[in-house]
């Protein structure tokens, strides 16, 4: 039987407290990161989950897809573990961004932005 609504909404909030974390974990290790994000399909979590980290320039961002990929990684997946959601992050799950990119193509319109280039359907 799929969750309810009221499952739903346990595993969104114990996902956003986790998430956090890492993102305050990562704001003192990673060079230029400043937030993270994530979108989903709660109904179908496994094929819809992106989680998204934000830096602060295009410049950061590639550094971090080099030398800090790994360590994102890890705080993603402490993160879904700590969520109880078994998934293991993978370059589809785990994407990289930055205010720079947003601002430039967006004009800073980060819902835009999530719709457009990372699938958010709006969960």
């Amino acid at each position: 039987m799929p969750p309810g609504k009221r499952e739903l909404a346990r595993i969104e909030r114990r996902l956003i407290t986790t998430l956090t974390e890492a993102c305050e974990t990562a704001k003192g290790e990673i060079k230029g990161f400043t937030w993270l994000t994530h979108t989903a399909d709660l109904n179908a979590l496994a094929e819809t989950l992106k989680v998204i980290w934000v830096f602060e320039t295009e410049a950061d961002r590639e550094l971090a897809q080099v030398n800090a990929k790994m360590r994102i990684f890890e705080l993603t997946a402490i993160a879904l573990s700590e969520a109880d959601i078994d998934l293991k992050p993978s370059d589809r799950t785990v994407r990289f961004d930055s205010e720079q990119a947003c601002q430039r193509i967006h004009g800073g319109d980060w819902n835009a932005r999530l719709a457009q280039t990372h699938g958010a359907k709006g969960g």
